[in-house]
């Protein structure tokens, strides 16, 4: 077995991602500064179960803290990294572009520096299908031209960026996964499937920004965790998408989450936000070649599993999202 760091280990997916090679049976340290992009509880709550088990290791920090990763890169004998600590949302980002580049950039230049100095055998790093900006064409493969329309998008360009250089320069083996709309249980409390299910079971209003005709290639955390663990176990470095094929508009998800739900939606329409890309369609084939990743929840199945998820374990802790 393997012993791996995980970045943003408590977070939606990389709490999700440190599950799953607990499961496995691999010792899994976790690294996560508890950014207060949302509530700690919702982290704390992700990781609880994690925290009793014996090959599992939290660790509160910063990844912008050079120092603090060589320690403990050094002390837990790491070698392989799953990077997926990140300051998210593409709306907020408009508002604090310069905390995505600190965070993001900033935070990513510290991981490259620290692993240099430790030898890390691989990196597999989380970015995100926001570097592609509005699409050129349909489904976008790895080659579509980087064009973000938002600074998270940017952020994630620039970070891929360093990773490149590294790999070039140092030779430091790095994956770069480019994530398609991930959602699940943990997702966190702004994203459209949480916010949708919790509004519509409130009798809230379901804000919806744009007519509801933009698309995104919706993928169920699991199918994201499997994609991630092969592509750092796979002899492989580069870039690859990690969605689905599906395009599904946030009308057609509304509809769906209405039916788990048993409740009509009462949609209210507002203008097109800043930095939200109008259509999102993933080519996935060069990820199914490399190291056999395959989707296996669809749409329907996935959100029932969230419905599930949120019934049992949900925190309404800021009824404003």
């Amino acid at each position: 077995m393997t012993d791996y760091l995980v970045t943003g280990g408590a977070g939606f997916i990389g709490s999700t991602l440190a599950d799953k090679l607990l499961e496995q049976g691999h010792k899994v340290i976790v690294i996560d500064n508890f950014d207060p992009y949302y509530e700690r509880s919702v982290k704390e709550r992700n990781i609880k179960g994690s925290t009793k088990k014996s090959n599992y290791v939290f660790i509160e920090g910063d990844i912008r803290d050079t120092e603090l990763l060589k320690k403990i890169i050094e002390k837990n004998k790491i070698k392989r990294i799953f990077h997926l600590a990140a300051r998210a949302g593409v709306r907020f980002s408009v508002e604090d572009p310069y905390s995505y580049f600190d965070l993001n950039v900033n935070g990513m230049v510290s991981l490259l520096k620290a692993s240099l100095a430790a030898k890390i055998e691989k990196i597999v790093f989380a970015s995100s299908s926001s570097v592609y900006g509005n699409s050129l064409y349909f489904p976008v493969d790895e080659n579509h031209p980087t064009f973000p329309i938002s600074p998270y998008g940017a952020s994630k360009v620039a970070a891929e960026a360093f990773c490149n250089a590294f790999m070039k320069v140092f030779s430091i083996p790095i994956v770069t996964l480019r994530y398609f709309s991930v959602y699940g249980p943990r997702q966190r409390p702004d994203m459209a499937v949480h916010k949708f299910v919790k509004a519509i079971l409130n009798s809230r209003d379901v804000t919806v920004y744009g007519d509801g005709r933009q698309t995104r290639s919706f993928t169920y955390v699991s199918d994201i965790v499997n994609g991630t663990i092969n592509s750092m176990e796979a002899d492989v470095t580069g870039t690859f998408n990690l969605g689905t094929e599906k395009k599904v508009s946030v009308n057609e998800l509304i509809g769906m989450i209405e039916e788990v739900v048993g409740k009509k939606a009462k949609k209210v329409f507002l203008e097109h936000q800043r930095g939200d890309v109008i259509d999102v369609s993933a080519d996935i084939s060069k990820a199914k070649k490399a190291f056999s990743y395959k989707p296996e929840v669809n749409i329907n199945d996935g959100i029932k599993l969230f419905y599930k998820w949120y019934e049992s374990n949900v925190i309404d802790s800021n009824p404003g999202l």
